[in-house]
């Protein structure tokens, strides 16, 4: 892995007056507290970070789990291979432990009865049921466990990096963890790829077996914009929310959880989303496809490649903050010609004091071919006479 410098982005966050600040009276956004113990705001559009606590650490997920049990749904839904009319058959398992007696939530659906997937949706994510979990585990792969390992499977592809999925309703399980993170990317992930299907999580309410229930979501009932996502409890984890809402425009994620009550749960939801959109403002840094910085390559025509952003790079600061803000490119090098042009390279990331408050990926602005026999000659031997150095100075550094 190489850490560069990145001059472009300095220069530009210096023409901002981003870098090097000096230690001002701290604003009174960066004194901002909550009292759950995990927790992430998050602005949607640039990927800025507002506020993270413990955001990495790892806890039980209760029923928000089954937003990855509505991903792959809707997964299945957008490729084609459900349709909202398919049906599936509440089987004696789901109707035993995710009916009504199984001491949980509930759609209250009936044994051997047969729901149209738009009903079991609305039973899955306004009335959190998990008879309605069981039921699509069990339909779409056969058990609850394979249907896990589709859970996992989709977790990896979307680059949630520690948590780990053992059932579809959330029900307690030894190593079922996720981080606050993770939910937020599920979350930011379910909003962008499916806009039409994710309006279900805006519903209010919804009536089955002539039982009508209230969203669960306490932010949906307030006036700031909100429009999902999922609530959870368990007696290990405490009352956890990942919402999200809309206001001008600006959509923010959050994240909480281990929270005493669903008092509590509601109040520090709603004091976190009302925070994010009061105390911060914009700054872009870099138009999309502008240069961000330069990666070296080795064997080309050229020793070096451009890095871009596909989209606007845009930071959301405190207002009146006094935080030195920093940057750098990541990528594993030096890369070998030929290099395509918008080909993936590496991660732009700027930290806020120490928040990483944006990780964006970067990729190639122009193809670099590789170059003649002399010039690949000229590397080669210095990639050899460096990787000697690097031999010598560590022997140098851990003597035996």
């Amino acid at each position: 892995m190489r850490v560069r410098s990145i001059r472009t982005v300095l220069a530009a966050l210096s023409c901002l007056g981003l870098l090097a600040l000096p230690a001002a009276r701290p604003a009174a956004a960066q004194n901002f507290q909550t009292a759950a113990p995990h927790a992430i705001l998050i602005d949607a559009d640039s990927g800025s970070v507002l506020f993270e606590k413990a955001a990495d650490e790892l806890f039980s997920p209760a029923s928000m789990a089954k937003l990855m049990t509505t991903e792959i749904v809707f997964d299945a839904l957008k490729s084609g291979r459900l349709t909202m009319e398919t049906e599936f058959t509440v089987t004696e398992d789901a109707w035993r432990r995710g009916g009504a007696g199984g001491g949980g939530s509930s759609m209250f659906a009936q044994v051997n009865s047969r729901i149209k997937m738009s009903d079991l949706l609305r039973g899955l994510i306004v009335q959190s049921g998990n008879d309605a979990a069981i039921t699509i585990a069990e339909n779409m792969a056969g058990s609850e466990e394979a249907f896990a390992g589709m859970m996992n499977a989709k977790a990896k592809e979307l680059g949630l990096t520690k948590s780990v999925f053992r059932n579809a309703t959330g029900y307690s399980a030894p190593d079922q963890k996720v981080t606050a993170r993770d939910l937020a990317k599920l979350a930011m992930h379910l909003i962008d790829t499916y806009p039409d299907l994710y309006k279900i999580f805006a519903e209010r309410e919804f009536t089955w077996n002539k039982i009508k229930q209230q969203n669960r979501n306490p932010l949906l009932a307030l006036d700031i914009g909100a429009d999902g996502l999922k609530t959870g409890y368990l007696e290990e984890s405490g009352y956890g929310l990942t919402g999200s809402a809309v206001q001008n425009g600006q959509r923010l994620v959050m994240v909480v959880s281990g929270l005493k009550t669903a008092r509590d749960r509601a109040a520090e939801s709603r004091k976190l989303m009302e925070w994010g959109f009061r105390a911060f403002e914009p700054r872009q840094v870099f138009n999309a496809g502008e240069t961000v910085a330069e990666a070296s390559v080795f064997g080309g025509e050229k020793g070096s490649v451009t890095l871009v952003a596909r989209k606007p790079v845009r930071l959301l600061l405190p207002r009146g903050s006094g935080e030195r803000i920093s940057a750098r490119a990541v990528y594993q090098g030096p890369l070998t010609a030929p290099v395509e042009q918008g080909r993936e390279i590496g991660r732009l990331r700027i930290m806020r004091g120490d928040t990483v408050a944006l990780d964006q990926p970067l990729y190639a602005g122009e193809t670099v071919a590789a170059g003649t026999i002399p010039q690949r000659a000229l590397d080669a031997a210095l990639e050899v006479g460096t990787g000697l150095f690097r031999r010598a100075f560590g022997k140098a550094s851990n003597p035996s």
